[in-house]
């Protein structure tokens, strides 16, 4: 038989928040924070997550007993905190993976759900400080793998500084740049000197530095299979000169013969 919870998950498939990911807990609890305050009455259904559901009211019965009431004997804000209840609980659980689910759907409240969930994920994880210091550490360690390409070196970098963004760890703007420039192989010095001295590396991000050293990674994968092909610096320096006055050769034939002759004024 089909529970309230599990109908309500159903129903709102079309709509689903994020979903949980064990490893990356505290990128989920921010982006379904963030999902849920978006929403139509995000602001109370947050504060239902956070703080826990609306005590229901009681009424004193002519004979004396008291007893909670109804929701049809609610008022409207009174009715409007309740719906809210029932959305962030249904919200919550939309966002777990089955076997996280199956531990928590006995919890009626979604402040419940959240605690529990959180304890689950990060109770066998480490500490802050201790991820802190393993973050600093792969930051300290990160360099670029021989044979990945630009994008490859990038994706890997964003993904360590997100890590290190999303627990809000203190690094500054111009040593992400520095450490972003400085890994790259030696066949990118001349471009990674060119854009230490052309840009300021305390305002630009690290985005923007891979943007300018995209448009010049042709060139550099060139130079990489020269020097694989003349591992003599003398052999490789006199071709290198050859092939880049060949191609200035090639690119001058391109030119017609009348503007190569043609006289500026």
């Amino acid at each position: 038989m089909t529970t309230l919870a599990e109908f309500m998950i159903i129903a709102s498939a079309d709509d689903r928040p994020p979903m949980l990911e064990k490893s990356l807990y505290d990128s989920w609890k921010s982006r379904m924070e963030l999902y849920i305050e978006n929403r139509e009455n995000g602001r109370m259904i947050l504060n239902s997550l956070k703080n826990g559901p609306l005590v229901w009211p009681t009424i004193v019965e002519e004979d004396g007993t008291t007893r909670t009431k109804k929701y049809e004997e609610l008022l409207v804000a009174e009715k409007l905190q309740a719906d809210c209840d029932l959305k962030a609980t249904n919200i919550v659980l939309q966002g777990l993976q089955p076997d996280v689910y199956a531990i928590v759907k006995h919890h009626k409240f979604a402040k419940e759900i959240w605690d529990r969930v959180k304890l689950l994920i990060q109770g066998t994880k480490l500490s802050l400080q201790e991820k802190e210091c393993k973050l600093y550490d792969e930051f300290d360690k990160f360099s670029f793998v021989k044979g990945e390409t630009l994008y490859q070196y990038y994706w890997r970098f964003a993904q360590l500084i997100n890590k290190m963004n999303v627990i809000n760890m203190s690094i500054r703007l111009v040593q992400v740049n520095k450490k972003f420039l400085n890994n790259l192989p030696p066949t990118w010095s001349k471009f990674v000197t060119d854009v230490k001295l052309a840009r300021d590396l305390h305002t630009i991000n690290y985005d923007q530095l891979y943007s300018y050293l995209e448009q010049h990674e042709a060139h550099v994968y060139e130079t990489r299979l020269m020097r694989e092909q003349y591992q003599d610096p003398l052999a490789f320096v006199a071709n290198y000169i050859n092939y880049r006055l060949n191609l200035t050769t090639i690119t001058l034939n391109t030119i017609p013969y009348n503007f190569l002759n043609k006289q500026i004024p």
